[in-house]
């Protein structure tokens, strides 16, 4: 029953998917990050249909681009964005650690923040306008799994910045040991389904990993660990470049 519980506090936090109404209690939060991956699955499947769909219906390059930029963004209601928002907005500061962490705090959203998200949505809809490949689409679609689970396996192994907050609320009622053999289970799968879509799946298993070595320095080093905001920038900026290596393969192929 916690596991049910767990699978229905995960959709509930980052997705907008409709569930039923639970108490959120440490039992049942215990295996929520486990299912947190599978957004990336339906995520993905969207995105995936979506694209074959407008390929029926002769949708041109620009509506199918902006069309399945906005999927990740409606199934998971934006979440990992307002952590990109936030981030952006604590990167751009220039202040120490403290200063950066209260940043992430407040509500108000500041001018760096608007221009990360125009220059991050400007990007991600001019790569999908230049795919034009079935096996880059399934690759990226694989990429928002692999995002995820990415994410997961940081929330087993990495430090929190701060000892209050919703992350640090997941991290706290997690089983660790079962967030990361089923991070790596989920890593692993994921890695394997890329092999089969050759160098596009190579290129999202590269961009992926770089982006999470990329979160650990920069998460450590400007924050002194990871927050849910933090989080969110990585699935941001790990589905970002996943989208650009899929994009610039199908212009360079």
């Amino acid at each position: 029953m916690n596991i049910i519980k767990s699978f229905i506090i995960a959709f509930s936090m980052y997705s907008k998917i409709p569930m039923p109404k639970i108490e959120w209690e440490k039992q049942s939060m215990k295996y929520a990050i486990c299912f947190f991956p599978v957004i990336g699955i339906v995520i993905g499947m969207v995105f995936f249909a979506v694209y074959y769909l407008c390929g029926i219906f002769n949708v041109g390059d620009v509506l199918r681009a902006a069309l399945m930029t906005a999927v990740p963004v409606f199934i998971s209601g934006g979440i990992h964005i307002d952590g990109f928002l936030d981030t952006t907005d604590a990167l751009s500061s220039y202040g120490g650690r403290e200063k950066k962490l209260e940043i992430l705090k407040d509500p108000h959203t500041g001018a760096f923040a608007i221009i990360g998200a125009c220059m991050y949505f400007l990007l991600f809809f001019a790569f999908l306008t230049e795919v034009d490949s079935n096996a880059a689409v399934i690759s990226i679609g694989i990429g928002f799994i692999l995002s995820r689970a990415l994410s997961g396996l940081g929330v087993g192994i990495f430090k929190c910045a701060k000892n209050s907050g919703l992350l640090h609320t997941f991290k706290s009622a997690s089983h660790r040991k079962a967030v990361i053999i089923s991070m790596i289970f989920y890593i692993l799968l994921c890695m394997a389904a890329l092999c089969f879509t050759g160098v596009y799946g190579i290129a999202v298993i590269v961009m992926a990993f770089l982006s999470f070595l990329w979160y650990r320095y920069i998460s450590y080093k400007q924050f002194g660990g990871i927050t849910g905001d933090i989080a969110g920038y990585f699935v941001c900026i790990s589905e970002l470049l996943c989208v650009a290596a899929g994009g610039l393969l199908c212009v360079l192929l």
